[in-house]
């Protein structure tokens, strides 16, 4: 967006547009109140919270619980479920919806596939815990993996183009996974002879989508080692995850992807795997993130949007993300805007958030380069509280993995912290891009960065406002 001063104008506009707009002369005064509101929160980020919540509804369901103990399923988690759980959805929705009910120990399961009008309600004390047979996620079903689309194994909690859905309970979701057994698909540097290496699956799938490969051509499955994730509601509306436990995910914990209408609260994540994100909202409208605890071995929330030519071909953006009232301990980020993010994110909100962690190393991050391109755009965090993190409280990274080296420029602008308050890290801010692109509006409002070891680090930033800024106890300007 934009300067101050240019906020200031467009208040001066939006206070003239309502002014205008009741002049009968003038012609359609609603479409000139529409105009206010719009420049009024063009002005004032914050004041879109409100219509955004309105929109934000969680889905109900019908009285009707079908326990997946009448379709076949036995606990003590040695028999598989699979077919019983399938069939107590089947018939859930047959019925016109209610809730799948899990009690009553522990229950191993293949993938459990959503229909609409469908809540899977895992009760305290029950575990839903998921087969390490890599062969019962196939047939591959249309997912994506690091924001490319792919046929592949299904996600262990999968629902495509369904309304109405939900996950709910006070019980725990176990992926079952470890350094041995889907953790092992990472790859990288620390493979060892005879380990899986996914890197020619990687690099396959990345050629087709850079080559327009149709997605049904793009398929995946044994013996390329392309991990599943853990929750992943595909082209859906309405959906609710709610109060249950995740552990032991393979990568990505929560992913819903083209969706519109989610709401995600009370979860209790907790995975220390291989880019085992809590929670990564991709190209989805209308999202709330509220009262849910992470320590994830990667960003503990991750906004995305799609990767390279793949994001750029299905070009949704994410926006209109509201996050409140977390917990952030271990994690690459607390909010982490990126790195697949080619379809770019707009309206992002984080507020009331506790983050502390030796081994949480940002606050905020916004991570892209060259390659993925995108615009990211009025992000705004505050009355945030950070312990102690490794990095910094603000990162903008442009030099992230393939850095310039692309011919998509990213851009970033109007980011606000607003009374973010932070004990100990490595830097304030760290706001790094390249020459022909460039970090501009970002504003840190009546902040306290205290404990920091080596001050801020900025560079190809323009429009960096600080205003009641401290930093070590001394002001900032």
């Amino acid at each position: 967006m934009t300067s101050p001063s240019r906020r200031d104008f467009l208040r001066a506009v939006a206070g003239a547009a309502g002014s205008i707009a009741v002049l009968p002369h003038l012609g359609n005064a609603a479409a000139f109140s529409t105009v206010a509101d719009d420049l009024a929160a063009e002005a004032d980020g914050w004041a879109r919270v409100p219509g955004i919540l309105a929109r934000i509804k969680p889905p109900t369901f019908p009285k009707r619980d079908f326990a997946i103990t009448r379709y076949g399923a036995v606990a003590g988690g040695a028999i598989d479920c699979t077919a019983a759980i399938r069939d107590a959805i089947a018939a859930c929705a047959k019925a016109g919806g209610g809730r799948v009910v899990v009690d009553g120990g522990v229950f191993l399961t293949g993938p459990v596939v959503l229909e609409s009008k469908v809540n899977l309600h895992v009760a305290r004390g029950a575990t839903l815990r998921f087969t390490r047979e890599t062969a019962k996620y196939l047939p591959a079903v249309l997912t994506r993996f690091e924001g490319t689309e792919i046929m592949n194994y299904s996600p262990f909690i999968y629902a495509f183009e369904a309304s109405d859905i939900a996950i709910t309970g006070e019980g725990t979701l176990d992926g079952n996974a470890d350094a041995r057994n889907w953790w092992l698909w990472k790859g990288g540097n620390n493979r060892k002879p005879g380990d899986p290496d996914p890197r020619p699956a990687h690099d396959r799938l990345l050629r087709m989508a850079e080559d327009g490969v149709p997605v049904a051509q793009r398929v995946f499955g044994e013996g390329d080692f392309v991990r599943p994730n853990f929750i992943q509601p595909y082209r859906c509306k309405n959906v609710l995850i709610e109060g249950v436990t995740i552990r032991n995910s393979p990568m990505w914990e929560i992913n819903p992807v083209l969706c519109t209408n989610v709401t995600v609260r009370h979860v209790d994540i907790d995975s220390h795997g291989p880019n085992n994100d809590g929670c990564d909202p991709e190209s989805c409208r209308d999202v709330l993130i509220e009262h849910c605890t992470f320590n994830t071995g990667d960003d503990c929330i991750a906004i995305k949007s799609g990767r390279n030519a793949d994001g750029r071909r299905i070009n949704v953006p994410s926006e209109n993300i509201i996050i409140r009232d977390c917990t952030m301990k271990d994690g690459h980020g607390g909010v982490t805007i990126g790195s697949e993010i080619s379809g770019g994110v707009r309206y992002v909100f984080a507020e009331r958030c506790t983050m502390d962690s030796t081994r949480l190393d940002r606050a905020l991050r916004l991570k892209n380069n060259a390659m993925r391109g995108g615009t990211l755009e009025h992000i705004y965090m505050r009355d945030v509280q950070v312990g102690e993190l490794a990095d910094s409280v603000l990162q903008v990274d442009f030099l992230y993995e393939e850095g310039a080296k692309g011919p998509f420029v990213p851009v970033v602008r109007d980011v606000e912290l607003l009374r973010v308050t932070s004990r100990k890290s490595k830097y304030g801010v760290y706001l790094v891009a390249y020459d022909k692109a460039t970090i501009d509006d970002i504003r840190l409002i009546d902040c306290t960065f205290d404990g920091v070891a080596q001050g801020d680090k900025v560079d190809h930033v323009t429009n960096l406002t600080r205003k009641n800024m401290r930093m070590n106890g001394a002001v900032v300007q």
